[in-house]
């Protein structure tokens, strides 16, 4: 998983409630090869028109969005089957954090096992954030997880950041659940070692 701490960026408004993950990545692509990366296959069926060609209409589509690392969504966004190559569909193609009111809850937690930031807002503050960038399409979003804060952009402020602390800890230093309990191997042998002292017959 890549660390994230901090990230500055334009946001692709991608729209549509209850996208779900079928929409983030048709369920006949599961079986490429990760290596090759899944991001070729993000919103495939719906960024493309009849013809299979990009359709220039889709925000994902349009002049410097392939550089935003940030998305607004709807309302209920990754319901559906459980699948965690939609994650691994948006990680490929560069995106690091998602805001939206909600989520669905399995791909909330595939999101943070994989370093995406799923930052829940309320709807108003989405809608607000949506209409801001309609007139700046060109404006910035800042994720500081370190501060565990949000920043839209004009007056629309700053705003909390409320996920697991586990999970947070996991991202900011870019370690999945594994990686992270093997980071207190020493506290772990030593209550080992305490235990085994104080339950010898555990030992036998």
């Amino acid at each position: 998983m890549r660390a994230f701490t901090r990230e500055t960026s334009k946001v692709v408004v991608i729209p549509g409630v209850n996208c779900d993950t079928d929409q983030i990545i048709p369920g006949r692509f599961l079986k490429a090869d990760r290596a090759q990366g899944y991001g070729q296959f993000l919103f495939h069926d719906i960024r493309r028109n009849e013809q299979g060609e990009l359709d220039p209409s889709f925000p994902l589509n349009q002049p410097g969005a392939e550089n935003a690392s940030i998305l607004l969504v709807e309302d209920n966004f990754g319901c559906g089957s459980s699948r965690e190559g939609a994650v691994y569909a948006l990680v490929d193609h560069g995106v690091r954090a998602v805001i939206g009111p909600s989520f669905g809850d399995i791909f909330y937690n595939n999101a943070l096992k994989n370093g995406v930031v799923p930052v829940r807002l309320p709807v108003e503050d989405c809608e607000a954030l949506a209409d801001h960038l309609a007139r700046f399409p060109d404006a910035e979003v800042t994720v500081d997880l370190t501060a565990s804060k949000v920043t839209l952009p004009g007056n629309l402020g700053t705003h909390p950041i409320v996920i697991d602390a586990f999970a947070r800890e996991c991202i900011l230093q870019g370690l999945d659940e594994i990686e992270m309990t093997f980071t207190y191997m020493e506290q772990i042998k030593a209550f080992e070692t305490d235990r085994i002292a104080s339950h010898s017959w555990l030992d036998r």
